[in-house]
């Protein structure tokens, strides 16, 4: 208990694992302050009831009850009384949870000394807590794999933003899981009730930005027959994903920092300011310091989305967290109708080993692929030294067809398209028969045409003459696919 006047906090510790009382017993003393260590639930509730504590440390997972579900109770009797919470169970899950009941910090089991003495000084130090609503459930499903030192600073931020509404910028390089990321950002947050909305910069050409993400009115430009909602439009109440910001062209800049600044923008073609409640996460594995260096980003803009960074760590840095991950691809690949399959040591050894350079979407690929081509039931080290030996090595060429026919077949390009390809085979949805070839074909179409309109600034009859086609024929493709061109170009 508190000794009235004397200034020293007493901190109650529950946790059924004796050493852990020990350790924090011995360091929270050292500190100065007085502990009682219990190792179960009921006797803390005992303690808090009788008025006891100026702190909380709970572990989660305890003989009698869970830890978690003591805190909108202690919340109820003792507001002023923060809890933190430990737990060995460190998936993003426990982390919002504990969020969501209003755990002041949550830990994740080892945990370091100093961080959890200084998140017991901020703690003691912090203002009375403001009345909370009600919370909403946590999904069932996890939407973020890893227990790794990286991966549990990164559900501690997604956790600590669910109750902010604050601009998120998410770096790292591609496959990593931004957009993971982002959408347990929105699903976790307070905008879960609204739309959540992802367009990638990258995908769209240049010149059609602006279109996209703000709309536009009929007659803008060629193929505008009507008026349409943009993605801030679209994503209004909820959220708005902007993968690969860095390639966000300048005009778009502009307008997306008046949007961030006012709320409000300008459909292309049109006159009247639109309002927008949105919440803003972009996403890149751009350096921006660079761009902003060159002039092609520009830095207010930077600062504004940049409010809150979150750095996704390449899977080569998260060495313990690949074996789960593939672990839980092949399930995930079973649950989709694939056979079922199983990794052995060797295997596992293996996958450790390899460098990644397409990150987690990479990891995810190889396992859905083994799940469909690999005729056995376990996955061995050998089954995988094959298939990754296949792969284009980073920065050069692997395995060139031995055919010597040369042009495309011994071309880097040809590996690239090859490797896509079988990744493409491995979903679901490429099963059906007869439906590859137009699928493939048009995922390979649509982007090239895309591509040469943007070079030639929509002028069809240059794009026509790149591609070597007939302007008609280029024209059809067009329409067909549903490709947008700009008005006043040929």
């Amino acid at each position: 208990m508190s000794v009235a006047g004397s200034g020293v906090a007493t901190v109650l510790v529950a946790d059924d694992d004796r050493s852990i009382r020990t350790v924090l017993a011995e360091a929270l003393g050292r500190s100065g302050y007085e502990v009682r260590c219990t190792s179960n639930a009921s006797m803390l509730w005992r303690w808090i009831e009788e008025g006891e504590g100026d702190l909380v440390i709970t572990d989660v997972l305890m003989p009698d009850e869970n830890g978690l579900d003591l805190i909108p109770r202690i919340q109820k009797l003792r507001p002023e009384l923060r809890v933190i919470v430990m737990s060995a169970q460190s998936t993003l899950l426990t982390a919002v949870k504990a969020a969501q009941q209003g755990a002041f910090e949550y830990l994740p089991k080892p945990f370091d000394l100093k961080e959890l003495l200084a998140a017991v000084k901020r703690a003691l130090a912090a203002p009375a807590p403001q009345e909370r609503g009600p919370e909403a459930e946590a999904e069932g499903r996890l939407p973020l794999i890893g227990r790794g030192p990286a991966m549990q600073e990164i559900y501690r931020s997604i956790a600590r933003l669910t109750t902010a509404d604050l601009t998120v910028m998410i770096t790292g390089e591609s496959g990593t899981g931004k957009e993971l990321v982002a959408r347990a950002l929105h699903d976790y947050g307070r905008r879960r009730g609204g739309p959540f909305v992802a367009v990638n910069m990258a995908a769209i050409p240049r010149e059609l930005v602006e279109a996209e993400l703000f709309g536009h009115e009929r007659g803008a430009f060629t193929g505008a027959i009507g008026r349409n909602l943009g993605r801030f439009q679209q994503a209004n109440g909820g959220t708005l994903f902007l993968d690969e910001i860095g390639d966000m062209p300048p005009e778009a800049q502009t307008r997306l920092l008046r949007v961030l600044q006012e709320g409000e923008f300008t459909s292309v073609g049109g006159r009247e300011p639109i309002k927008v409640n949105v919440r803003i996460i972009a996403a890149t594995h751009r350096e921006l310091a660079e761009l902003i260096r060159r002039g092609l980003f520009r830095e207010d803009l930077f600062y504004r989305l940049n409010v809150v960074p979150i750095r996704l760590p390449p899977l080569r840095e998260r060495i313990e967290d690949i074996a789960p991950l593939a672990r839980h691809f092949l399930e995930r690949a079973r649950a989709d109708g694939l056979a079922g399959k199983q990794l052995d040591a060797g295997a596992v050894e293996r996958l450790a080993e390899y460098r990644w350079p397409g990150n987690v979407r990479e990891l995810e690929n190889l396992m859905r692929r083994l799940a469909v081509l690999h005729p056995g039931e376990t996955i061995t080290a050998e089954v995988v030294e094959r298939e990754l030996s296949v792969r284009p090595a980073a920065g050069g060429r692997q395995n060139a067809a031995a055919d010597g026919d040369g042009g495309l077949r011994d071309a880097p390009l040809s590996e690239l398209l090859e490797r896509h390809f079988r990744d493409l085979l491995a979903r679901p949805a490429m099963a059906d028969e007869g439906a590859i070839y137009e699928q493939v074909l048009a995922e390979i179409e649509r982007p090239l045409i895309r591509a040469v309109l943007s070079a030639t600034r929509g002028n069809q009859i240059k794009a026509a003459g790149m591609l070597g086609l007939n302007r008609n024929t280029l024209r059809k493709k067009i329409r067909d696919l549903g490709i947008p061109v700009l008005r006043g170009v040929a």
